[in-house]
């Protein structure tokens, strides 16, 4: 079976943001595979998806802190910057997370860790509604 899908998620304030249970909502198809593949790219480039804790919020804040100390909005040397001090800082921020992911399927579910979530990194202070293409192969459940 293949299955693709386009997710559309809210406008989400800067930040890590736990959406496991919005990309399994959005693919009720996902219950009929038996055994598969799921892969999510993210359609933006100041954004970025990380699969991490899913339990403590507390992770997600911790990491947030670190890249936004990591890449400052303040750097002289960034050239682009027509878009705002926030764009090109999220742009290294998604580049050095990354924008997909690709994730094992098994009895009808995302085959995750006990502590494992699926992150969307918002790294603008407005990005605006982001967009996941949700590709989904495997074999029907039996």
């Amino acid at each position: 079976m293949w299955f693709q899908q386009e997710i559309h998620l809210p406008e989400m304030v800067r930040g890590f943001h736990l959406i496991t249970d919005d990309v399994a909502m959005a693919l009720p198809c996902l219950t009929d595979c038996h055994i598969g593949m799921l892969h999510l790219q993210l359609m933006h480039t100041s954004a970025s998806l990380t699969l991490n804790e899913n339990s403590d919020p507390d992770v997600r804040h911790d990491l947030d802190a670190f890249l936004r100390r990591l890449v400052p909005e303040e750097l002289d040397y960034f050239r682009h910057t027509l878009e705002g001090p926030d764009d090109m800082p999220a742009h290294v921020v998604a580049s050095l997370l990354g924008t997909q992911l690709s994730l094992a399927v098994r009895d009808g579910r995302i085959a995750l860790g006990t502590w494992q979530g699926i992150w969307l990194g918002e790294h603008r202070q407005q990005g605006g509604t982001r967009r996941l293409l949700a590709t989904l192969n495997g074999c029907e459940a039996r």
